[in-house]
């Protein structure tokens, strides 16, 4: 048995997977929810399946977060892409290597996340892309380092439910094909077709934060129910009012099956 399938054996073990992700000062600076990082220990709750963050994240706080019997995988992301700063309204899709994997195991991870993004409407940038990605995900994998693999594409926002599947139903079978383990992207109006053409298990991300938690609990349920098999939650988490009662509702909706609506009365989320 490889490690990436002993990773897989434990990711998925008691159901869903339930990512808490935090890694957004990579790309968008302090924002709400992770501006003070000491406090993010106190924030995500250890139930949790796994927690992506920064490397540097993972040197300053990775000890109280993962240091502990049956604490969240840690998950770190290792390149570095300009779709990711909002802010800085980028939109080239260029990517490039940030850490080794080598760096990120010694640190602590006990799993990587590399993102592709295609059709940036450059043929050379794309290849470069394909390129920084297979290269990361050979070197982890040389060192027994599962990968998530992240589809992402450039500009969403201005895509056409259509295109967006599209892109995304064709970026993850990409992804498989070049060794993504697992692979996390966005969730679709026809989502089934994006699982059922890609023999790897898929994240559905939360995106944007949502008006409530009820809705977050509702979204995630609904990525679940179309095949998703597991989600990774950033602002929709740490945004949250009461971000630990919101991931024990998460666990009871999609490992439990409680309702989200009962979930929600049950933690005081609405």
């Amino acid at each position: 048995m490889t490690t990436q399938n002993l990773f897989l054996s434990r990711f998925f073990s008691t159901g869903p997977a339930i990512v808490v992700a935090f890694d957004h000062g990579m790309f968008d600076g302090p924002i709400k929810g992770v501006d003070k990082v000491n406090e993010l220990p106190d924030r995500i709750l250890p139930a949790v399946d796994g927690i992506l963050m920064s490397p540097g994240m993972l040197k300053d706080i990775g000890l109280k977060l993962c240091g502990h019997r049956n604490s969240p995988m840690p998950i770190v992301r290792i390149n570095w892409s300009t779709i990711y700063c909002f802010d800085f309204n980028y939109h080239s899709g260029d990517t490039v290597a940030a850490f080794t994997p080598q760096e990120a195991f010694k640190a602590g991870a006990q799993c990587v996340l590399i993102s592709l993004s295609l059709q940036t409407g450059s043929q050379e940038r794309d290849a470069k892309n394909i390129e920084v990605f297979r290269t990361l995900c050979g070197q982890a994998h040389e060192l027994g380092l599962p990968v998530i693999g992240e589809y992402f594409p450039v500009d969403d926002e201005k895509l056409s439910p259509e295109q967006m599947h599209n892109e995304i139903k064709i970026g993850c079978r990409i992804l498989y094909e070049l060794g993504a383990d697992v692979i996390k992207t966005f969730y679709t109006h026809k989502f089934k077709e994006v699982v059922d053409g890609c023999p790897t298990p898929i994240l559905a991300l939360g995106g944007k934060r949502l008006p409530t938690d009820l809705d977050a609990l509702k979204f995630a349920k609904e990525e679940i129910d179309n095949g998703a098999s597991g989600i990774v939650f950033g602002r929709n988490v740490i945004q949250s009012a009461k971000p630990l009662e919101l991931q024990k509702a998460l666990i009871d909706v999609l490992k439990g099956k409680l309702a989200p609506e009962s979930a929600a009365k049950k933690y005081n989320l609405l």
